[in-house]
């Protein structure tokens, strides 16, 4: 696990300034703490920071083969590369290590972005042909590993994280169409930045650049769910055996391998899993002082029933406070997901004895684990009324006031799924933007981001339909980034078994009666780890990472984060009056304002290091 950045000169004889990629390498310098590496040439510059996980002694990058000819930053790992070794030798091809790295280029040499078809794992690259002169990357299917790029008048630059390329383009213009977006879905989606003409390279896509031409993206990996039409048991098996092959293969590994363990059946099945192949593995768990907040009893009741070893940690406010500063640092744009406070904080315990740890990210998007999800069969008495009747009941909704029991029912039992559907958060509607924002935008609304998705829907029924939102939405914009940042601050190295190519074309598969019923939700998984896990998880209700945000911003937060708003200079983004005056009503018990003062907050904090501050620590 590692990570890189790039300077690709679109003019020849390029000055060798070396000073620079260091010291965009120093502001990732907890991507790789073990090792350091540059190269280049004319046209190229590679750096490269190492976290030593697999072949320490022949691993190290900028890695050329042929002669010289490529050379590949990567971070990431491929999981099937014993096996693709072993085909590659058999064709006649030679290697002088054992790293999947090598692999990689081996592959490239032969099949040119055809390769990207072999690899199973998380990635993402950039590989320099030193004869054509042209840069090749790519970014794994499901967006597991960040690659950001900035182009420029002089050159194409790119790295593991965005604050790498600041030290290159400092651009103090904040995207107002993305901090639009951020109050609605609480990320920056896929396709945004928040700063300067910074942009991610989507997953499952790779680009071809070569000095002096325009870039070339393309996609080569499309996530579509198929359903089937096989016995329910069908789905029990193949679930049962792509999962095991998945974890075993994700447990390569030449250092200490962990695994986070809390309350619910994805990190637990994970646990089971592995047990089988590593017995002694430990399992890491934190919480919350407060009651109610904290799965830390529940996880070392399922590592005892398991027989695996459980390290637990409380989180107080305290340390909270202290930490969130560097939380938001290291996760380069905001993301105001709660759920990323007790990740920074059991990556940073977990840290301490392994330097790897699997984690059941995936399995809701990829399963059916939201219960949101079975939203369709609550709402299924709607679809029976006719037109007119509808738009009366939404009429009714609207009138309604807001928090009365009923209004939101009736207008998500009245409004297209299109139009009302965001992912899994949905923090300021439109009109709240508006009486939020200092400007607004009419011509931006949320829908501008799932309009297209929607429309590759239309076969889907409204339960798929939302899976397939969060798939291309939530996970790679929300899930997937807390995960990477908040493990790799602590120089920690996470996999997601669940993430795999192998599993996702089991779980495509699925139809939704296989997956949701009225009293449960990833059906097919829970039973294909009946026989794994205890009984006390099976079915135990999905309640993610609970943070008591709720009960902080009305006591102990209050004040600390009443004063963040007010000195702020932000005025010129947010009306001060309108983000107190949520604060207050929350303090009050008026309304659960909580989530929209999270997001407010999280952005005013990130403000303060990335636009007033200098963006490296």
């Amino acid at each position: 696990m590692c990570g890189f950045v790039g300077k690709l000169s679109l003019e020849s004889k390029q000055k060798d300034n070396s000073e620079k990629i260091y010291n965009a390498l120093a502001s990732i310098h907890h991507r790789g703490p073990d090792a350091t590496g540059y190269y280049n040439d004319s046209y190229i510059q590679l750096g490269f920071k190492r976290l030593s996980i697999i072949d320490i002694e022949c691993g190290d990058q900028p890695l050329s083969y042929e002669n010289n000819r490529f050379h590949i930053v990567f971070n990431g790992e491929i999981y099937n590369y014993v096996e693709l070794r072993e085909s590659l030798v058999k064709q006649g091809f030679s290697f002088e290590t054992h790293s999947d790295t090598e692999v990689i280029l081996a592959l490239y040499s032969s099949k040119k972005e055809g390769c990207l078809k072999a690899l199973r794992g998380m990635f993402a690259f950039a590989i320099w042909d030193k004869q054509e002169k042209v840069l090749f990357a790519a970014r794994d299917p499901f967006g597991i590993k960040p690659f950001y790029y900035l182009e420029s008048d002089k050159a194409f630059l790119f790295a593991s994280e965005k604050k790498c390329l600041t030290v290159y383009e400092n651009d103090d213009d904040l995207s107002r169409e993305a901090f639009q977006h951020y109050l609605t879905y609480q990320y920056v989606p896929e396709s945004y930045c928040l700063k300067g003409n910074v942009h991610k390279l989507k997953p499952g896509h790779f680009l071809f650049k070569k000095p002096g031409s325009k870039i070339d993206i393309q996609t080569y990996y499309h996530k579509n769910f198929r359903p089937s039409n096989e016995h329910f048991s069908h789905y029990v098996e193949k679930t049962g055996k792509v999962l095991d092959d998945s974890v075993a293969k994700h447990l390569r590994s030449d250092v200490p391998t962990g695994a986070f363990l809390s309350g619910g059946i994805d990190s637990t099945a994970i646990v089971a899993l592995a047990k089988q192949y590593h017995p002694g593995i430990k399992t890491f768990t934190v919480g919350f002082e407060r009651e109610g907040y904290s799965e830390i009893d529940v996880a070392r009741n399922t590592a005892e029933k398991l027989g695996v070893e459980n390290i637990h940690k409380l989180i107080t406010p305290e340390a909270f406070m202290n930490e969130l500063p560097n939380i938001i640092w290291y996760m380069d744009d905001p993301v105001a997901d709660p759920a990323a406070i007790p990740l920074y904080f059991v990556a940073q315990e977990a840290s301490k004895h392994v330097k790897v740890v699997l984690s059941g990210e995936g399995a809701d998007e990829l399963f059916g684990g939201y219960n949101i999800y079975r939203e369709h069969l609550a709402l299924k008495g709607f679809s029976y009324l006719p037109g007119i009747i509808k738009q009366l009941f939404k009429k009714i909704a609207l009138w309604l006031p807001e928090g009365m029991k009923g209004k939101n029912f009736l207008l998500r039992g009245t409004t297209p799924l299109s139009e009302r559907y965001t992912g899994n958060a949905k923090i300021f509607i439109e009109a709240e933007k508006e009486q939020l924002l200092s400007y607004y935008q009419t011509g931006n609304p949320y829908t501008a981001i799932t309009q297209s998705l929607f429309q590759d829907t239309i076969t889907y029924d409204s339960s798929l339909k939302m899976q397939y939102i969060d798939l291309h939405t939530w996970l790679p914009g929300d899930i997937l980034v807390k995960a990477d940042r908040m493990t790799m601050a602590h120089s920690l190295e996470l996999r997601v078994p669940f993430l795999d190519k192998a599993v996702f074309d089991v779980a495509k598969a699925i139809p939704t009666g296989a997956k949701i019923t009225k009293g449960t939700t990833k059906y097919a998984l829970r039973e294909a780890m009946r026989d794994l896990v205890p009984d006390s998880v099976l079915y135990r209700r999905k309640l993610g990472f609970p943070v008591p945000i709720r009960h902080w911003l009305r006591d102990e937060l209050y004040e600390w984060v009443q004063s963040i708003i007010i000195n702020s200079p932000t005025e010129h983004l947010i009306k001060k009056q309108e983000a107190l005056a949520l604060l207050e009503e929350h303090a009050l018990h008026k309304t659960d304002n909580s989530r929209k003062i999270w997001v407010i907050l999280v952005f005013m904090l990130w403000y303060s290091q990335y636009v007033e501050s200098c963006p490296n620590k």
